[in-house]
């Protein structure tokens, strides 16, 4: 008793009861399905006992030239097995219905809820190791709704049946079908805490594969440009190699503990057998009795060891369903200013808005100051332009503009007229971006740019690239906007796609722009066209650049550097 107490207080069985309490939020959504599963196998172990049951009385009336009844068990004995085969295939149905619309309606969570994660907190996660968790733990978690619980207890009552029915015949034979029963409870906490230890290794190697993919395929063109393609291969073998020790030694585990339990198991059928044998040769039982008796020993036998099977599924389940939760348990973003951001936006969407910064303080989680104690400001109507050397903070500056990341101390506001608000991820719909990199998706120019204004017309596409001079580009193409555009913006140039990027970000027609270094890759002359043309489309836009080129200097109406931390006006 002591040692089932101390059993309970250990952390790793409360992580896995809080893991499978978690898991079943969703059996009890499905309940009538997960009941119809249960209720299907009840009957699928009802008709293999009455089965068998049956076959007793066949091989008896055979052996003893009693054929009186034996037509009509014979025609029941063809039923039980017919009813077994529907049973099975109603159960795999609804197994796989309950799986399906549990997987996706988990992955629609976790995937909205990445959506809303705070960006600090989801950012020390590699993207190879979400995918990991949204696809694998995924599937793992889904097929355990209906592949554990009621698994467990339709494979209870199958034992309980068939151990109720050796026992109505022989109980010695019972007690000797469960003599592996104390053998695999004493082995079940030391497999428990070494599989939940395998779990967690191989699904950390799994991450770290699919991480590694993902990298290398995104920069396979950088890779090749280094001539690095034999260290790459060799770093995937060596990842290969973890990922293949990891599972030998799980395999070694699983053998080891197969083993001795089916050496236990072929000990107790051997005892079983002679005692079966004994019983017939001493005139205590019938041909058919030892029959039925070899056959639901090894129901017995097979029952046990399935309940016992069921743990590695059940931590696999568990550890799966605790790599989720630690996605789940990230703090969201601070939407508590919607209402006020929302009567804000429609007020002054169209309204010349001013961006202001006092007293801006920031450092990232590991310690890094970027910013401290800063002034800043941006008029409707200008051009300001951030300079500095990189890594200073300059694009951390506009991940606080969007309420990506937010202030350590200090304050940064909007303003329009008379009215003030905080910058918080609520106000993102006063800001168009374009980044740093080439942020292109896979589809269509059309698509990509609709992506800002989905109910822009074809005249809005065409005049927003007219402005960022990638009119003269696209129109020509023999699909025009429907020119697919490939992975990463395969397909068209830096320059092309910064322009179709600068685009994208008018569409949305807000009244400041924030542009990361997003002119880099034009020449002079087209670079202060594509400025002069924003400008001039809406006048009382504020425009945010960052870069390290003098033609923007040229045109710019203020200027600041950021450097050792702080923000100071240079115009």
């Amino acid at each position: 008793m002591e040692r089932f107490l101390k059993l309970l207080r250990s952390h790793n069985l409360k992580e896995l009861l809080r893991e499978y309490a978690w898991i079943s939020r969703y059996s009890l959504r499905y309940k009538a399905q997960v009941a119809w599963y249960i209720f299907t196998g009840i009957l699928g172990i009802a008709t293999s006992l009455t089965g068998s049951i049956l076959s007793k009385y066949i091989i008896d009336s055979v052996t003893g030239f009693n054929t009186h009844g034996i037509f009509v068990a014979l025609v029941f004995f063809v039923l039980m097995q017919l009813s077994q085969i529907l049973f099975h295939g109603i159960s795999s149905r609804i197994s796989t219905k309950v799986s399906i619309r549990v997987n996706q309606e988990i992955t629609a969570q976790v995937y909205d809820k990445l959506l809303v994660t705070d960006w600090e907190a989801l950012s020390s996660y590699h993207s190879g190791d979400l995918l990991t968790r949204v696809t694998g733990d995924m599937t793992t978690v889904s097929s355990s709704v209906l592949g554990w619980f009621p698994e467990f207890l339709t494979r209870f009552l199958q034992f309980g049946g068939t151990l109720g029915v050796i026992l109505y015949y022989d109980a010695t034979l019972a007690l000797l079908a469960l003599l592996s029963a104390p053998v695999t409870l004493l082995m079940s906490r030391y497999a428990i805490k070494m599989m939940r230890r395998h779990n967690q290794r191989m699904r950390q190697l799994s991450s770290q594969m699919m991480s590694f993919h993902e990298e290398s395929f995104q920069n396979i063109q950088l890779i090749k440009s280094f001539d690095k393609t034999d260290a790459y291969s060799q770093k995937h073998r060596s990842i290969q190699t973890q990922l293949r020790d990891a599972s030998m030694d799980y395999n070694r585990f699983s053998i080891h503990k197969n083993t001795i339990m089916s050496l236990i198991g072929t000990v107790v059928a051997l005892v079983c057998f002679l005692w079966s044998v004994h019983r017939l040769w001493t005139g205590h039982i019938t041909y058919g009795t030892m029959t039925l008796f070899l056959q639901l020993s090894g129901s017995l036998t097979a029952a046990f060891s399935a309940l016992a099977g069921l743990i590695p599924g059940a931590i696999n389940a568990a550890t799966a369903a605790g790599r989720i939760m630690a996605i789940m348990d990230l703090p969201n973003e601070d939407r508590t200013a919607d209402a006020e951001a929302e009567a804000f936006v429609q007020k002054h969407k169209s309204s010349p808005v001013t961006v202001e910064a006092k007293g801006l303080s920031y450092h990232y989680a590991d310690g890094r100051q970027v910013l401290t104690s800063s002034d800043f400001a941006a008029e409707s109507g200008q051009i300001v332009t951030l300079i500095g050397p990189s890594g200073e903070g300059k694009t951390t500056l506009l991940r606080l503009l969007l309420g990506i990341v937010h202030p350590k101390a200090g304050a940064l506001f909007l303003s329009a007229g008379d009215d003030r608000i905080a910058v918080s991820p609520s106000t993102r719909a006063l800001f168009s971006y374009v980044p740093q990199n080439n942020t292109m998706f896979s589809g269509t120019v059309a698509e990509n740019l609709r992506l800002t204004c989905p109910e822009a017309t074809e005249q809005q596409l065409y005049e927003a690239l007219r402005l960022t001079c990638a009119e003269d580009f696209i129109r020509p193409l023999p699909l025009g906007l429907d020119t697919p555009v490939r992975e990463q913006g395969g397909g068209f140039s830096e320059g092309q796609l910064q322009r179709l990027c600068i685009a994208r970000a008018l569409l949305s027609d807000a009244p400041v722009l924030l542009l990361d270094e997003a002119t880099s890759a034009l020449d002079m002359e087209t670079e202060q066209a594509v400025l002069q043309n924003i400008m001039t489309a809406q006048k009382g836009r504020t425009c945010i650049i960052t870069t390290h080129r003098p033609s923007v200097l040229e045109i710019s109406n203020r200027i600041y550097r950021i450097r050792n931390d702080r923000i100071e006006q240079v115009k």
